[in-house]
């Protein structure tokens, strides 16, 4: 996270200073203004923390806070730091604290003030506004500021307690300053919790030391048995502490160095940006409905219920897949005969691969009937040739349109699934077989008069298969059909696409085509138009013949519930309709 947390304080002699600043540095540490070299010298054990680790290679410093005797530095000048420490954190000539994130190759440096001068001016710009304009009512507690310019700033104001200080206590702010103001926004509530615990600690600390000294000398008593003198003769006598004074910590700025360091790596973590194009689409809004339903389904079971077990297993619920981890047996009694690694690679890996298996006219009228809606049945004894089928012609619907029953003992009606997969010795009713609302693929032994030439090594698995495509309705070579499977058949048959760019291309006309839907529900569904001003609607969408206007309609009932709730809810009143008219 590219920001700056610092710690500041209100000296009484001064006004608002920063004490100490820890900045993030993605490029090598800078060079310092007096010998900026980086020391190659390891003071003490290093410590790690949040896979962190901190070390005592640092930088060297001039013996002014980091500033060089010319002028133009922008560190604070000599004359202005109060004795005694008290608007310092580090002594003269202290070198910093520079912590290494092996994982990003970021470095982590803490000193009194940032080395560049435009960082220098932002941060003692936020520290004079946190100790004195932007603050919360009683002076203690969160706040947020900024601008475009100077960065955004989120702001916590606390008290320390000190028995020598006017009123017994000082006061400090921990700052966190950043350019990204959504980002500083988001994370509030962690900055929040954190930035809180590390004044906790520091305010335990100084109330031991302050109530140990009140015990000892008590100032309260004392102050009332002096004789009065105005508070701008002895102030500067009674310069302010140093804040490690206050808390009896000789390790409070490597403590705080950690700290801060964690506090930046940790923030920058927890969040990451992700593109987000427009709205969610309709199949993102049914699977979370779907999710939704489950969970409530999931919710409502009683603890009887979940410990008995049926005595066979159902051959499918409505609405739902068959899990795959089902017992196979039970399915397909003759399958252990099967090679399992062999019939894994018995499989359609995309749209593109089943049309070059199936042939171009049994997948035009395969894919016909999937984006009509029509009852879709495979009978084989492959149970993962046939998953994944579906798992392939399911990419042209839209999520709520597709209803699948992988592999059933017997036949289930059309109402219930539009992908049905069915055992070989299962009988299917006339009348299905005879419909032109099914389509039925049969998967044999393929002859060897039968088998057809493969394109790659890897379908030579599938050419021991012959597949017959039949329908009461088939569909004619030289019929015009509905307007995506046209865009979709030229996708599959452009070489120059991959298998990737091809499923972008589904999702696009999928979203191009449920836009049209939501189009015609509302026009026909709520907003009740008559049956002239539709045919005009469906000429302007581009999808007056009559197969689009099959495929509009079906692909209707996928919509979500969240659409059709909200849609529902905007209808005018016909009060409301008259006084507009």
């Amino acid at each position: 996270m590219n920001a700056i947390v610092a710690l500041c304080h209100f000296c009484e002699l001064h006004g608002p200073r920063t004490l100490f600043c820890t900045e993030v540095l993605h490029s090598p540490l800078p060079q310092g203004a007096g010998s900026g070299d980086i020391s190659g010298q390891n003071e003490q054990a290093e410590e790690e923390e949040g896979g962190i680790q901190m070390s005592s290679r640092i930088r060297s410093h001039s013996p002014a806070e980091g500033a060089s005797a010319d002028s133009s530095s922008p560190g604070p000048k000599k004359s202005d730091m109060c004795e005694a420490s008290g608007c310092r954190s580090l002594a003269g000539g202290h070198p910093g604290y520079v912590s290494h994130d092996k994982e990003t190759s970021i470095k982590y440096v803490s000193h009194q003030h940032p080395n560049h001068p435009q960082l220098f001016s932002i941060v003692r710009q936020a520290c004079v506004r946190s100790l004195s304009c932007e603050v919360c009512p009683g002076r203690e507690g969160p706040i947020f500021f900024g601008d475009e310019q100077h960065g955004f700033v989120f702001s916590h104001t606390f008290f320390i307690k000190d028995s020598l200080a006017r009123g017994f206590q000082r006061w400090y702010s921990i700052i966190t300053i950043m350019m990204d103001r959504i980002y500083l926004i988001n994370s509030w509530p962690f900055l929040l919790g954190k930035i809180r615990g590390i004044i906790d600690e520091l305010q335990g600390k100084a109330l031991k030391v302050f109530e140990a000294e009140q015990f000892g000398c008590p100032q309260r008593a004392q102050r009332m048995n002096t004789a009065f003198t105005p508070f701008l003769h002895q102030r500067n006598g009674n310069a302010a502490r140093s804040l490690t004074s206050l808390t009896n910590d000789e390790n409070l700025w490597a403590c705080l160095h950690t700290s801060f360091a964690w506090l930046l790596k940790a923030c920058g973590s927890r969040l990451t940006e992700k593109l987000l194009e427009g709205a969610p689409t309709e199949d993102t809004l049914v699977q979370m409905e779907k999710l939704a339903d489950l969970k409530e389904e999931s919710e409502g079971w009683d603890g009887s219920e979940e410990e008995e077990k049926p005595s066979s297993q159902p051959n499918a619920v409505e609405g739902q897949e068959l899990s795959k981890s089902s017992p196979e047996t039970s399915l397909m009694p003759d399958c252990n005969s099967w090679n399992v690694a062999h019939r894994r690679l018995s499989v359609f890996r995309s749209l593109r691969h089943m049309r070059q298996v199936l042939g171009a006219s049994a997948f035009r009228m395969l894919a016909w009937h999937v984006l009509m809606g029509n009852q879709v049945i495979w009978k084989a004894r492959d149970m993962d040739l046939v998953q994944s089928a579906f798992d392939v012609l399911r990419t042209m619907l839209p999520v709520g349109c597709v209803r699948i029953i992988p592999y059933s003992d017997q036949y289930e009606e059309a109402y219930r699934c539009n992908f049905l997969g069915l055992s070989p010795h299962v009988q299917i009713p006339p009348h299905i077989l005879s419909s032109e609302f099914a389509v039925l693929v049969e998967v044999r032994a393929a002859t060897r008069s039968s088998l057809y030439p493969t394109l790659f090594d890897d379908e030579q698995s599938l050419n021991k298969y012959e597949f017959v495509v039949t329908s009461g309705s088939p569909v004619a070579a030289d019929r015009v059909g509905p307007t995506i499977l046209n865009k979709i058949e030229a996708a599959l048959t452009n070489q120059n696409l991959s298998v990737d760019v091809v499923d972008q291309c589904l999702v696009c006309l999928k979203e191009e085509w449920m836009n049209k839907v939501k189009v015609l529900f509302k026009f026909t569904k709520v907003d009740s138009r008559p049956k002239e001003d539709t045919q005009k609607l469906l000429s302007i969408l581009g999808a007056a013949e009559e197969d689009n206007v099959k495929l509009l309609k079906f692909w209707m009932t996928g919509l979500s519930k969240t659409y059709k709730s909200h849609l529902m809810s905007t209808v005018r009143s016909p009060t409301s309709s008259e006084s507009r008219n």
